[in-house]
């Protein structure tokens, strides 16, 4: 390192510490000087622009206001530690500069987050699941997830998102957390299985961010997920807020359970019972060779999902993600980008319904995924649209994916991608569906966003 690194990084260490020595006496109060600390030390672009975002929503924004001052105040000092010296030093200007050196050398992309699925074992049998066809597979052996995440961590990679299966339901992973503290995980849990003693080890761990799946109301969430599971992860939150745990919500959102999932009544539960964020995903047509198209949103749906949302996350203390809606926020799509997804069996895919894959992870470094041609065609060729409300390969530009598999040679990882591949049948449905999509979402983008992609909530 560098004399002029070791200083920059000596400044950084300094402002850290100040951060984390509001945070540990009385951070409500000292919001404003947090927020321009954070400024200070991050250097990663995008980041910067989503805490200015932030930042500029916690000034104008009453329900903003309210969210990041129930963070501050009602979460565990050690979670609130965590994320900030994780989440925006570790992995923002300690590993930004890491990142950002393998594409100003070689244009490889380094992603800054990581999708793993270690385990496709769960406890639950959900209808509709794209882990379905693979719930008794084996999992990674944990030596070779702790290989795996040594690796992304020593590449710039400090968020890791755990999927499954049900992650929970390995318990090993428990000590892999434990054992990289200085890096953020995110289960993304049915959350059946937390109990008072998982709580406990959660929030002593302070690292560990567990995203709760939640379909709606009762009768929503116990047809998919099985009688009971909706009392069983109602009580999870409980216990994770009476600790101080951060946690969020994440939904899938099908054509039967939109207006349950997007009431008052069920956010205004979520945000009493803790949770901070909402993921909202759409039901997806992948991971089965027979897909149910009757549960993706209809062109109205849809455009209500990014309206509402949006509303939400202005009116309420809650922070919603609208994982396609959003898609100009980041450029369209990110798969491949600035997230991939590394599933039970090895297989590298550019996203979690993207089950299509060039490369193994078994004896490779991980470097040599993203060398890959794969990732860097997916990133040239994005966004795979100009109106990026349509920012999908596989739903809304569907001949985008077979043409990049066909080009970099990338191999379906299940039936389901064999299916949107190859079959016939599928490529005729799904190209309805986005020429359904298309005339809604040109409407949308000329009335919601100016010629730059930024949307009319923002410009007030």
């Amino acid at each position: 390192m560098s004399v002029k690194d070791t200083l920059e990084k000596n400044v950084k260490q300094k402002i850290m510490n100040s951060v984390v020595e509001i945070i540990e006496k009385n951070p409500e109060k000292n919001v404003e000087r947090i927020f321009e600390l954070l400024k200070k030390i991050t250097k990663d672009k995008h980041q910067l622009e989503q805490i200015e975002a932030v930042h500029k929503y916690y000034d104008t924004q009453p329900a903003t206001k309210e969210l990041v001052h129930n963070i501050l105040g009602k979460s565990d000092k050690k979670c609130l530690k965590k994320l900030v010296t994780n989440f925006f030093a570790n992995a923002n200007w300690y590993a930004g500069s890491k990142r950002s050196k393998y594409l100003d050398e070689e244009d490889t992309k380094i992603p800054f987050t990581m999708l793993i699925s270690p385990t496709m074992q769960c406890n639950l049998r959900c209808k509709g699941c794209y882990a379905a066809d693979l719930l008794n597979q084996p999992r990674m052996p944990i030596e070779e997830v702790d290989r795996i995440i040594s690796e992304a961590r020593d590449l710039g990679i400090y968020w890791v998102i755990v999927l499954g299966g049900e992650p929970f339901f390995y318990k090993e992973m428990l000590d892999i957390y434990e054992k990289y503290p200085d890096m953020m995980f995110s289960p993304f849990t049915n959350g059946t299985l937390i109990d008072e003693e998982l709580a406990n080890r959660i929030k002593d761990l302070g690292n560990v961010i567990p995203m709760l799946s939640v379909e709606g109301e009762e009768e929503e969430t116990d047809a998919r997920r099985g009688k009971g599971a909706y009392k069983k992860v109602m009580h999870a939150m409980d216990l994770l807020n009476e600790k101080g745990v951060l946690f969020g919500v994440s939904t899938a959102v099908t054509r039967l359970n939109i207006d349950s999932v997007l009431s008052d009544r069920f956010v205004d539960k979520l945000i009493e019972k803790g949770s901070k964020v909402n993921w909202y995903f759409l039901f997806m047509p992948c991971g089965t060779k027979d897909p149910d198209y009757d549960l993706m949103l209809t062109p109205e749906q849809r455009i209500y999902l990014g309206k509402r949302t949006h509303e939400i996350r202005k009116t309420k203390p809650y922070f919603t993600m609208d994982f396609f809606n959003d898609a100009p926020f980041v450029g369209g799509c990110i798969a491949g980008k600035f997230f991939f997804h590394i599933n039970v069996h090895g297989d590298c895919e550019p996203c979690i319904f993207a089950h299509f894959a060039t490369q193994n992870i078994k004896n490779k470094h991980l470097i040599e995924v993203f060398r890959d041609p794969f990732f860097k065609e997916l990133r040239h060729k994005q966004p795979y649209n100009k109106n990026m409300l349509r920012p999908c390969m596989m739903i809304d530009n569907p001949s985008v994916v077979r043409e990049v598999c066909k080009k970099v040679g990338a191999k379906p990882t299940d039936e389901g991608g064999e299916t949107m591949l190859c079959d016939e049948k599928f490529k005729t449905n799904i190209q309805k569906i986005a020429d359904e999509w298309e005339p809604y979402a040109d409407k949308a983008w000329k009335e919601m966003y100016d010629e730059k992609g930024n949307d009319a909530f923002s410009r007030g």
